[in-house]
């Protein structure tokens, strides 16, 4: 089992986007990444990142948003994937962190690799919100639903353990979008990563635990479970100060994760 991070883009704004306190005047990539997991039952990728189709899916959502939105392009996932002469057929689903544009434009990349979401995301994608038009505008999207156990996981009430071995753990994480969850990976050396999706969109957003500033936080459908989230996964990763936390705008948190080798 192993995992790799796969940039494909990056929009950019600056640090007081991203978390309340941060600099009106200092410049921030915003990272556009999908991660891959190998596993001996089936490999994932945790979100997509932009996709082919990005302009088209970028233009489905309101005027406003689009002239804030500077971005630029790396190759696709499914791009990385074939020139590292990776087996697409290993690809057993894709699992979002929740559903937004920037999250879910790749897999229309992937139109044979189900995507799985739990219920109240599907949803979410199924109604009317503008946030989700991106997704709504991709047809060949086949959504999976999967559901929560009872067994609570690092303090989370419920999970979804995907192979049954503990070695990649869903749990819900509301707030940001009405099913987003918070993806828990474990390597075979014990390696752990959280990978918390919208929850913040800057590593400051967890360390310093300051969400995002009010204008932004237009963007969650509930503030007040993005707070409680935000100080329980700061409780988490003070108390195993080893696990890395993966924001997915953040590309420092991609670090320490290593990106697919391209076939010479």
């Amino acid at each position: 089992m192993s995992i790799a991070q796969l940039p494909t883009g990056a929009t950019y704004r600056s640090a007081s986007f991203g978390y309340r306190g941060g600099s009106l005047f200092e410049p921030r990539e915003f990272s556009m990444t999908a991660t891959l997991i190998k596993h001996p039952k089936g490999d994932l990728l945790i979100d997509t990142g932009f996709g082919r189709d990005i302009a088209q899916h970028l233009a489905t959502l309101p005027l406003f948003f689009r002239l804030l939105t500077r971005y630029s392009l790396n190759k696709t996932a499914r791009e990385q994937l074939q020139s590292s002469g990776y087996d697409l057929t290993r690809l057993r689903a894709i699992l979002l962190t929740h559903s937004h544009w920037d999250h879910i434009s790749g897999a229309a990349d992937f139109p044979e690799v189900p995507v799985w979401i739990p219920p109240a995301e599907r949803s979410f994608v199924q109604g009317e919100d503008f946030t989700t038009a991106p997704a709504r505008s991709i047809k060949s999207l086949h959504l999976e639903e999967y559901r929560f156990d009872a067994h609570p996981y690092l303090g989370f009430a419920e999970s979804h353990d995907v192979y049954g071995d503990g070695t990649v753990v869903s749990v819900p994480a509301p707030g940001h979008s009405p099913g987003s969850v918070i993806v828990f990976v474990t390597l075979p050396d014990n390696k752990r990563y959280a990978f918390i999706g919208d929850l913040a969109w800057q590593l400051e957003g967890v360390t310093e635990q300051e969400e995002r500033p009010l204008t932004q936080r237009l963007a969650d459908v509930e503030p007040r479970l993005v707070r409680e989230n935000l100080a329980h996964m700061a409780a988490i990763s003070a108390r195993y100060p080893e696990m890395t936390i993966v924001v997915a705008h953040d590309p420092r948190s991609f670090a320490s994760i290593p990106t697919l080798v391209p076939k010479p």
